[in-house]
């Protein structure tokens, strides 16, 4: 059964999203077509949405001037599987704040029961590659990416931590929706992508 995938295509690296959505497709065998979300009829279309990194603030500031954050809380919050990476973690998670400045006062989705941390590491200087073991098949070696990354201070009690980093959470899922602090659509592997793209599958 095919499967309309939606990069959420305002601000963020979306280009390398689509690639690895089509990497997970040739995978899994999941046909469907890869598509730039920036409109509500978009938002609509998909039967899965992957919000990328970037700015979160710029993210929200853009979706809530375009009309569409009660689209985007809608249908997440109907179920529609979204994998949401660092800044899209932010966007969805129903707190954030800053390690310098403290709570910020963004717009978000707010579909992970979640407080997040942004800017946990560091800036852009501080950003590193290192191994990490999700809670997914086959995810017990995975190479985590992170550029300027969150982490997640703290989870409500339907939320499951699906990796850490020393004592920080940086992968988290909670019903359909998933968020990393690090940026998969880098990492050469599509664990990710297979995931988001079978629970669309399953669900239709």
């Amino acid at each position: 059964m095919n499967v309309t995938a939606g990069v959420f295509g305002l601000q963020g690296d979306v280009e390398e999203h689509l690639s690895a959505l089509e990497t997970a497709r040739a995978r899994t065998g999941i046909g469907g077509e890869s598509i730039l979300v920036k409109s509500v009829e978009d938002v609509k279309r998909v039967d899965a949405l992957v919000i990328p990194g970037g700015e979160s603030t710029v993210m929200g500031g853009l979706s809530s001037v375009k009309g569409l954050m009660p689209s985007l809380r809608e249908r997440i919050g109907g179920g529609l599987p979204t994998l949401g990476t660092c800044a899209g973690m932010i966007l969805l998670a129903k707190k954030a704040q800053d390690r310098v400045v403290g709570e910020t006062r963004q717009a978000s989705i707010g579909a992970l029961d979640v407080v997040v941390e942004r800017n946990s590491f560091g800036r852009q200087r501080e950003s590193f590659e290192t191994q990490l073991s999700v809670a997914l098949p086959g995810g017990e070696r995975f190479p985590g990416v992170f550029i300027r990354a969150p982490t997640v201070k703290s989870v409500g009690p339907g939320v499951k931590e699906l990796a850490r980093l020393g004592g920080a959470v940086v992968a988290v899922q909670q019903g359909n929706v998933f968020g990393t602090a690090f940026h998969p659509e880098l990492s050469g592997n599509t664990l990710f992508y297979e995931h988001l793209l079978g629970l669309a599958r399953g669900g239709k």
